[in-house]
């Protein structure tokens, strides 16, 4: 069961200015990591706040919104829900190797890139890359 939006990832240019800018609007940066060829995590204070995944442009992508991630609290059965009514997923339930949570990704039917996240994020090591 979708109980959230868990993140939404924007490519950018600069995250290192777009990290800037978010935090003084108010956002806590959570971690620095190196997916995607070097992102940042952003959220605002309060429970249950998505996060912004800020992800550096590559060559083969455009700025904006790369997908919307929804938070589910048993991706396993949600996927097997979601596949039993005919949603396609194009990768299926997997660990993330920079979070170490599960996703499965699919997309609408205009071909926007969406995510299912697994509830439980697990801590990792927080570095700067950019």
């Amino acid at each position: 069961m979708i109980v959230g939006i868990d993140h939404i990832e924007l490519i950018v240019r600069d995250v290192k200015e777009f990290v800037e800018f978010y935090q003084k609007l108010g956002f806590k940066l959570l971690n620095w990591t190196d997916h995607h060829g070097g992102s940042a995590e952003l959220q605002l204070p309060g429970e249950n706040q998505p996060i912004f995944e800020i992800h550096q442009l590559l060559t083969e992508e455009n700025p904006g919104i790369n997908h919307i991630s929804f938070r589910v609290r048993d991706i396993d059965g949600t996927h097997a829900d979601l596949v039993s009514k005919g949603i396609s997923f194009y990768r299926d339930v997997h660990p993330s190797p920079s979070t170490g949570r599960k996703n499965a990704l699919l997309r609408d039917p205009d071909g926007w890139r969406l995510q299912l996240s697994d509830e439980q994020r697990v801590e990792h090591v927080q570095h700067e890359t950019v």
